[in-house]
């Protein structure tokens, strides 16, 4: 069993809480922030069976910029902050 270090973004939309993992771009959502998680979790063990069983998990986790290291699978891409923003814009 190996272990896959990646990100989850969740954020809330209207009743609902969404799940997201940037570095596979990969989706998934919830009624609470735990259960958007769980199944973030869910579908990305779904996406890397399935693309084992293809025979393209390797190149999805290359075109990801991941790299294995003994039982961990890491990326190189580190979030370091998370902040919100405001932009001065001219539109109408």
């Amino acid at each position: 069993m190996r272990n896959l270090i990646t990100t989850a973004e969740i954020w809330k939309e209207g009743g609902m809480y969404t799940s997201y993992c940037p570095e596979l771009d990969i989706a998934s959502c919830g009624h609470t922030p735990e259960e958007a998680r769980k199944n973030l979790l869910e579908v990305i063990a779904i996406q890397l069976e399935e693309t084992e069983k293809l025979g393209t998990l390797d190149d999805l986790l290359s075109e990801s910029g991941y790299t294995r290291d003994g039982d961990v699978i890491k990326t190189g891409k580190k979030i370091v902050c998370f902040e919100e923003i405001r932009v001065p814009v001219s539109i109408q």
